[in-house]
């Protein structure tokens, strides 16, 4: 110690600030892997987008048939396909230009006795379309016989014009071993060309079994004697596909996620926005409520631009504490009032995206208990995805931020920078289109 220096100076000098401890090799390391995965599965997810319509969801087309049978030799099929769909593809395979001639001068007029008459007119062409492409088969496999109805009717679902025929099924007698029905529906395959992907929805009270199943390509037919676990993964798969499917709203999960600052917080907004959306498809689906979709698509397209730009002011405004959660000491739940508003706001968009789901799967109808227990199946498929993608994404994240706080930001905002702007280039696309 220098001669002279005070004891009490030297106790109230301030201590020299500790040397600031560098991250260790292995966790930097860590910190640069999982920030460079999280950026490529942006790279991967904006391609994905970027190759997607302006509607990112829903199925080129959706026939429905409704099968039923009051005898065991008799089988009642009533069939909605979409009005100018079907001109063009009875017209191209039956050769009946006048059928297509007709019909689709009533259909640009909007002349719905026109599109009756035109359908009337060509029942034969309809006919023989129909039956090569939609059959019902008796026991052990044996073709029942089809006849088309007389009357055709035009109405508007989800505003497209669908024309609803009827067809009489006759079929071999059932044996004591041999039961049950099987129907097969190939309608507007990709072989046309018209369309892709096309799915039938059929609900069927038959051989006193009632349920519903989906049909397409990969699955073309079922029987009134399947399980009802095979109806289980009907739905089931056609939820998870949707999901899959639909970039729009994997996006919007993706800046929910992006966006959360605690595992808790992904809990409650991924469960707001299940409760909104189960409870707006379960009403659509079942024809309580029925927003046209020039409406809810550019919706749709608005709410994903929304919470990411939620996240991309709040990183914007409060930098390297964007995502500090601030909890006093009466915050519910562990919420902070920023944490509370952002989840009314997924909740109310979570609502619109409902009404999304209900229109891909095409069902609008009254309440049956069959159809209420495929609409909650096909729901649960969408919650199995919304899991998967919460249980891929998030994890890395909340590594990145424990082991590289600045980067984990660098990163999300890149992530929701990237889905703000493709959520804006959505909804412009959609206001063009509708």
């Amino acid at each position: 110690m220098p001669s002279g220096t005070p004891v009490a100076l030297l106790r109230a000098r301030p201590a020299r600030p500790a040397r600031p401890v560098r991250p260790s090799r292995p966790s930097a390391l860590i910190a640069r892997v999982v920030a460079a995965l999280l950026l490529l599965g942006v790279v991967v997810v904006g391609v994905l987008a970027g190759a997607s319509p302006a509607s990112a969801h829903g199925f080129s087309s959706v026939v429905y048939a409704k099968v039923t049978s009051t005898e065991p030799t008799v089988v009642h099929a009533e069939l909605g396909l979409e009005y100018d769909l079907m001109l063009v593809s009875v017209a191209t395979s039956e050769h009946d230009d006048a059928f297509h001639t007709q019909g689709q001068k009533a259909w640009d007029d909007g002349d719905f006795p026109g599109m009756v008459s035109a359908a009337e007119a060509h029942t034969d062409a309809l006919g023989k379309y129909v039956f090569d492409r939609f059959s019902v088969s008796g026991a052990g496999g044996r073709a029942c016989t089809g006849v088309l109805g007389d009357s055709v009717t035009v109405d508007l679902q989800d505003e497209v014009p669908y024309a609803h025929v009827t067809a009489d099924f006759t079929c071999p007698p059932q044996s004591e071993t041999q039961t049950g029905h099987v129907v097969t529906s190939t309608l507007f395959p990709d072989s046309e060309t018209f369309v892709r992907d096309t799915k039938t929805i059929v609900t069927y009270n038959v051989d006193a079994k009632q349920g519903s199943a989906t049909l397409d390509a990969s699955q073309p037919s079922f029987s009134t004697e399947q399980s009802a676990g095979q109806r289980f993964w009907e739905f089931f798969r056609l939820g998870a596909e949707h999901l899959l499917t639909g970039i729009d709203h994997i996006l919007f999960l993706v800046a929910l996620i992006a966006g959360s600052r605690r595992l808790r917080e992904v809990v409650y907004t991924a469960s707001a926005f299940t409760i909104a959306h189960s409870i707006t498809f379960i009403l659509a689906a079942l024809g309580v409520v029925s927003p046209p979709a020039i409406v809810v698509e550019p919706l749709i397209a608005l709410s994903i631009a929304a919470v990411a730009g939620w996240y991309l002011w709040r990183l914007w405004r409060r930098r390297s504490r964007a995502d500090e959660l601030v909890v006093g000491e009466h915050g519910h739940f562990s919420l902070d009032r920023a944490g509370w508003t952002r989840l009314a706001v997924v909740f109310a968009f979570g609502l619109i995206h409902g009404l999304g789901f209900a229109g891909a799967l095409g069902i609008h109808e009254a309440f049956s208990w069959q159809l209420l227990v495929s609409l909650l199946v096909f729901n649960v498929g969408i919650e199995a995805v919304q899991l998967a993608i919460i249980v891929i994404v998030f994890p890395p994240l909340s590594l990145l931020r424990r082991k590289a706080h600045r980067v984990s930001l660098w990163v999300t905002g890149v992530v929701t920078a990237g889905v703000f702007v493709m959520g804006m280039i959505w909804f412009v696309e959609r206001l063009a289109a509708g």
